[in-house]
């Protein structure tokens, strides 16, 4: 599963950006965006997927299969 970025919570502060091992993870505007195509869920690097991790506001969500 990828994940995406609830762009109405999503406060900008780009901590998901630098912890993304994929650099599926950029700046869109105002907000920041995943590419599904990148986004792997850190599996091969870590055992949880950093963007939800780091994330302050709970933007950084699964997508549903």
């Amino acid at each position: 599963m990828a994940h995406y970025i609830e762009t109405e919570t999503c406060t900008a502060c780009g901590a998901c950006e630098s912890e993304c091992p994929n650099k599926a993870i950029s700046h869109k505007g105002r907000v920041y965006t995943i590419n599904p195509k990148k986004c792997t869920d850190c599996v091969g690097f870590f055992e949880e997927s950093q963007c939800e991790e780091v994330c302050p506001s709970g933007s950084c969500l699964v997508l549903a299969a």
